[in-house]
């Protein structure tokens, strides 16, 4: 497995109509549209907590937290200095009372203590196994993309174990790994909404939002899900709203 502490150059970056500000790593993994799209997924109550998992340098928690302001966010992260910038960029948008990250890896089992105490999870995990990914002479880009020790399962697994009865879980991941995500889920969580978020009009989809709900035993649905670009490749209005943090039609429309 790639070593998982890297020194990094630092860029501080605007999201959500430059209302969230984060300081993320020059190379290797830089947040885009999924941890964004994640965050405006989850659709949580007042006083619930979230936990995130395989958290960065904070994207997803950031977002969600400017998002509402009325849940708590816990973080998990394997590798310390994104832990630190994590915290950071909670402190650096004043929401250090609401988010933490800290230092966890999913494979150990300590850091199942605080099992089925949340009432949602989410993840955007690495998208390729080991076996369809190619080499690479970044090591932090390919730890963030290519599953290490913890494979698809694993994460699964997790988020299952970590989640209340009758919570979420929701996690952004390839199209193409969508019949692996559904069997993982099989029989053990219900209510499942796969949201399809198409590049195009008229593409396949390349990426899929799944939420689930453990101890539910209601059946799955496709939701019509959401075009991202315009043929002339700009932003569909759907997708701008998502992006400039105003109003959220993934929730009130899409994935209720």
């Amino acid at each position: 497995m790639p070593d998982t502490t890297y020194a990094f150059k630092e860029t501080q970056d605007y999201f959500l109509n430059n209302q969230v500000t984060l300081r993320q790593p020059k190379a290797g993994y830089r947040a885009g549209l999924d941890p964004v799209f994640l965050a405006a997924s989850i659709e949580v109550k007042t006083g619930d907590r979230v936990l995130d998992v395989g958290a960065g340098h904070g994207a997803a928690s950031i977002c969600l937290a400017h998002r509402r302001r009325d849940c708590r966010i816990t973080g998990i992260e394997i590798r310390p200095d994104l832990v630190r910038l994590a915290n950071e960029n909670a402190k650096l948008n004043n929401f250090h009372s609401r988010v933490q990250i800290r230092i966890g890896d999913l494979t150990d089992k300590l850091c199942w203590a605080d099992s089925q105490a949340f009432d949602h999870v989410m993840a955007n995990p690495p998208y390729l196994p080991v076996s369809r990914a190619g080499k690479s002479t970044e090591s932090a880009r390919y730890s963030s993309n290519v599953e290490g020790s913890a494979i698809l399962a694993d994460w699964v697994d997790f988020l299952l174990n970590n989640v209340c009865s009758r919570g979420s879980i929701t996690l952004i991941h390839r199209a193409d790994r969508l019949d692996e995500i559904l069997s993982l889920l099989h029989g053990r969580a219900g209510g499942v909404i796969v949201f399809p978020l198409w590049p195009k009009s008229g593409l396949p989809a390349n990426r899929v939002i799944v939420r689930a709900r453990k101890a539910v035993r209601s059946p799955a649905t496709v939701a019509p899900g959401l075009v991202l670009h315009k043929e002339d490749g700009r932003y569909t209005p759907e997708a701008s709203k998502i992006l400039n943090g105003s109003a959220n039609p993934l929730n009130k429309n899409k994935l209720k």
